[in-house]
């Protein structure tokens, strides 16, 4: 791709909303707003949030946009002038849905655990809806009411003008990502964790049915605006409409692997059903059929999006996963015109977020997004092709080698999956996490492991699956935590904006840092007395755990997805398609190696 013209987002795009006709809007992870010609394949840059965007939707006319982003704000647009008409200020977290009411309110769900309605004309708050107890993730209107979800568990009502609670369902047993509302029937259809569709009548409040839609959860429900059929996308890979009479299922859509579940939404007129990918492109099905039309966005350049998940390093060798589906390995040097070994899974390629190398066995492990583990000999910076392995657990979002060559897998579902290093599994430790496991480690001298969850919990176990401790202190998703090297520390971050250190052999809170208004993503130890932080804005924090001393840089133009240290520097991945290598005592940046130019000198 020219690194001057903009023909497909870099980074995955989260979602589509049809302006009517031949046209899409689009948001993505790489910050952009685009509007994509379902008929000739041009792509226009709109315009760019200062990270990335997690929702966009069109007023009914098509005429306006309004994109929901990570950068607290929700942007306006006047599709026909290709402009910001108006940024919406007022959210302290990441945005994550938005409704228009009519042109001149609308309504924004926020990790703030809040709702906000807006007066549209003015960009004034006029209602703040603040009874969720955990971060609200969807939103859906009828009459006067809103409908939201999220990680509370549960599915509320409230009044559009006075903002009070008519109604609560839940808390139900797990998380409840995406809602939406069949006018016709007047019911709301609630997406679960599970992978059960409930719906429940408006009018009295009693479920009309559970559908045992999916075998991992869901992550978008839509209704037809043409039939009231429900369409559902889980990550179990399917993606089912349901009849909205009976609730049969009537089609399946032709699978696709670079989608995306949550970005699924129907077309205006209910003909057809739209989604993005993890390359950056619009796709589109016929919605009768199930059968897929076409791709929008130009892979003739580039396929893929080298946005990096997580960074493995051993010695002098390191590899990388990223949202495109590919393994690269290659040396430490980093070396600018030094290429990388790149490696398509058998399966083919889809998104990939664990990584983990042994140079004892010069074995390689990957983790993707359809529950396959990947494992490849590698040799001399080569990777070849050894076996995979589907888990059943959902998507796999890290891995680690123990001391005897030993897999230990950290699942979506929870589970944390216990193998060899042939790939066979040796047990699934089922009752470790009951949400999704966001990072596991291995401590350095003994038998036992570390994990975080999108449920808040930090807990030690053995390696048969027996809890020995709970780390209690935080208060959002904890995504990354690491033993120190002799193992007696534990560091983890989280999104409640703070590097907490523990004790190991006891649970006992050593320090807690809180490192500004920002979300941290990633964490390492280097030496028993640093840990190095990275955050979803680019920033890197360097903590002295014996005065307490912090300091910060910000080095990437987009989120530091992983950091990993050896000897004296650290290498931090980001989502902006970069490495980079760093000397941690003063932040002082060493070389970097670009695989992609994410973001265009486009902004407004």
């Amino acid at each position: 791709m020219k690194n001057h013209e903009f023909r497909k987002h870099r980074g995955p795009v989260t979602s589509v909303a049809h302006l009517g006709g031949n046209e899409v809007v689009t948001s993505a992870y790489d910050g952009a707003v685009a509007k994509f010609n379902l008929v000739d394949n041009q792509v226009t840059l709109l315009g760019y949030h200062d990270h990335l965007v997690n929702k966009i939707v069109s007023n009914q006319e098509g005429t306006k946009a309004a994109s929901c982003s990570s950068d607290y704000t929700i942007k306006v647009w006047d599709i026909v002038r290709g402009k910001v008409q108006i940024t919406l200020l007022g959210h302290s977290d990441d945005v994550e849905d938005f409704m228009f009411i009519n042109d001149e309110l609308g309504v924004s769900a926020s990790r703030d655990h809040r709702i906000l309605v807006w007066d549209l004309t003015t960009g004034a708050v006029k209602t703040v809806i603040d009874g969720h107890e955990k971060d609200v993730l969807s939103l859906a209107y009828f009459d006067q009411k809103i409908f939201s979800s999220g990680d509370d568990k549960t599915l509320r009502v409230w009044d559009i003008d006075t903002g009070k609670l008519i109604h609560k369902w839940g808390p139900f047993e797990v998380e409840t990502d995406t809602c939406a509302i069949d006018i016709n029937k007047k019911r709301v259809v609630l997406g679960c964790d599970d992978g059960f569709i409930r719906v429940f009548s408006i009018e009295n409040g009693e479920l009309v049915k559970e559908i045992n839609a999916h075998q991992s959860g869901i992550k978008k429900v839509a209704i037809s605006p043409e039939t009231g059929d429900i369409l559902s996308a889980a990550y179990d890979q399917n993606i089912i409409i349901w009849n909205s009479d009976d609730f049969t299922s009537k089609v399946a859509l032709e699978n696709i692997p670079t989608k995306w579940e949550r970005s699924l939404v129907w077309s205006q007129d209910g003909k057809n059903v739209l989604a993005g990918t993890f390359d950056g492109t619009v796709l589109v099905w016929e919605a009768q059929s199930g059968q897929f039309i076409k791709e929008i966005g130009d892979n003739q350049y580039e396929v893929g999006n080298v946005c990096f998940n997580e960074i493995a390093i051993s010695n002098q060798k390191m590899a990388l996963v990223s949202d495109d589906g590919f393994i690269r390995m290659g040396e430490m040097n980093l070396y600018p015109n030094q290429p990388f070994h790149i490696v398509e899974p058998q399966s083919g390629r889809f998104l990939m977020n664990a990584v983990a190398l042994n140079e004892q066995s010069n074995i390689l492990a990957t983790g993707a997004h359809n529950q396959k583990v990947h494992l490849f000999h590698f040799k001399n910076s080569q990777l070849f092709k050894k076996k995979e392995m589907f888990l059943g657990e959902g998507p796999i979002n890290t891995i680690r080698f123990s001391k005897n060559n030993q897999l230990f897998v950290g699942c979506y579902s929870g589970a944390i999956v216990h193998m060899n290093s042939e790939g066979e599994v040796l047990s699934k430790l089922l009752n470790v996490h009951e949400g999704a496991v966001k990072s596991l480690r291995l401590h350095p001298v003994e038998d036992y492991g570390l994990s975080c969850s999108a449920g808040g919990e930090i807990k030690t176990w053995n390696f048969k699956g027996e809890v020995m401790n709970q780390f209690l202190g935080h208060t959002a998703i904890i995504n990354d935590v690491d033993f120190s090297p002799s193992g007696q520390l534990i560091a983890s971050v989280s999104r409640d904006f703070t590097l907490k250190i523990f004790e190991f052999s006891t649970g006992k809170l050593l320090h807690s840092f809180c490192l500004g208004k920002r979300s941290l993503k990633s964490v390492c130890f280097v030496g028993e007395a640093m840990a190095v932080v990275g955050d979803y804005w680019g920033n890197l924090y360097t903590v002295n755990l014996t005065n307490g001393k912090v300091i910060s840089k910000k080095i990437a133009n987009n989120g530091i997805s992983s950091v990993a240290s050896n000897e004296n520097v650290v290498l931090a991945a980001s989502y902006d398609g970069c490495i980079y290598c760093v000397d941690p005592t003063v932040l002082h940046l060493l070389q970097v190696k670009k695989e992609m130019l994410q973001r265009l000198d486009k902004a407004v």
